[in-house]
């Protein structure tokens, strides 16, 4: 029986299990974005509470979809959130994910402009939000401000500084992670891309990273990129563990068609004692290739059996590997 049965639940106990994270010794914690169902619907709230009850951990997203977002509102969020964080803030945004209703973003008052798919929308929202919180200023002050200005054009407040860099583009193809890299974004990858050669998933994600990282260096970026994949791993460690996943069916790549002409591939799960996890995780290429592992929990489980979940990880998997 699910322990999330509310919007509350999914809240409150993303907060505790973030803390809970923490106290295990896990580097971050990182929220999906899902407009119109009963879950994280908007992430600033969520992070920022976070952020007040942790000290240490990376709190991120993954992904906020850009075709819902006013860029410079989120600007605002977004600074006041790092702030509350002390810095830790670790964007993923992107176009976003198949939805729950049909072109929700029409509804929060959106549309692409006349010859732009939604996609190109998604993108054009990013750059505008990317520009945003360099801290530039653009806006024509008043001269008879309500509050004292600073000298010259004004920029969104709160602005926070280095945010820019540690902001992410979720990417399900080559050639969106070849773009995030010349615009500066690190990358996510998550367990579905688009396939685009019939190679096995994990084969595909490390061949895109590693284009990835070419279009960043051919950009001349001073600083090193980060890049992020996603899998379901379970450490088999009890009897409740077997009972949860013992008997998945999740172990074979599957192929899908996400909208009507993206043909695409979904990644495996993992699932096994330890001794037979770590060797089938060294034969994950795209895991070897990215600096950054975001474990994917069932959240409807609880915080308790989630920090289990976390824990066998972090005790009986990641030393074997080398992850920390």
């Amino acid at each position: 029986m699910s322990q999330t049965r509310s919007g509350s639940d999914a809240l409150l106990q993303s907060i505790e299990l973030a803390v809970a994270a923490e106290e295990l010794g896990a580097d971050g914690a990182y929220f999906r974005v899902h407009h119109f169902a009963r879950q994280l619907g908007s992430p600033f709230p969520l992070l920022a509470a976070v952020g007040a009850r942790t000290s240490r951990i990376e709190i991120g997203t993954a992904v906020i979809d850009m075709r819902y977002e006013n860029p410079l509102y989120m600007a605002e969020d977004a600074g006041a959130a790092d702030l509350i964080a002390g810095g830790r803030l670790q964007l993923g945004i992107s176009r976003g994910s198949p939805e729950q209703v049909i072109d929700g973003w029409r509804y929060f008052g959106y549309a692409p402009t006349e010859g732009d798919t939604d996609a190109d929308m998604a993108r054009r929202n990013a750059e505008v939000f990317l520009r945003v919180i360099e801290g530039g200023g653009f806006a024509q002050p008043n001269p008879q401000p309500m509050f004292p200005n600073p000298p010259g054009l004004l920029r969104v407040e709160p602005y926070s500084e280095g945010l820019r860099e540690r902001i992410w583009w979720g990417s399900g193809s080559n050639a969106t992670a070849r773009w995030a890299a010349e615009l500066g974004m690190n990358l996510q990858s998550s367990t579905l891309k688009d396939d685009e050669s019939g190679k096995p998933f994990h084969v595909q994600q490390a061949e895109q990273i590693q284009e990835y990282r070419q279009a960043w260096n051919e950009a001349g970026h001073e600083r090193e990129p980060r890049v992020s994949v996603s899998r379901s791993i379970f450490a088999l460690v009890s009897d409740e563990d077997r009972a949860y996943f013992g008997h998945e069916r999740d172990d074979q790549d599957t192929i899908g068609m996400i909208d009507a002409n993206t043909r695409a591939i979904f990644g495996r799960s993992y699932s096994a004692e330890p001794d037979v996890l770590v060797p089938r995780l060294k034969e994950d290429e795209a895991i070897a290739t990215a600096d950054t592992l975001l474990l994917t929990v069932p959240n409807q489980l609880g915080v308790d059996y989630n920090a289990h979940v976390i824990e066998s990880i972090l005790t009986h998997v990641a030393p074997e590997l080398g992850w920390r």
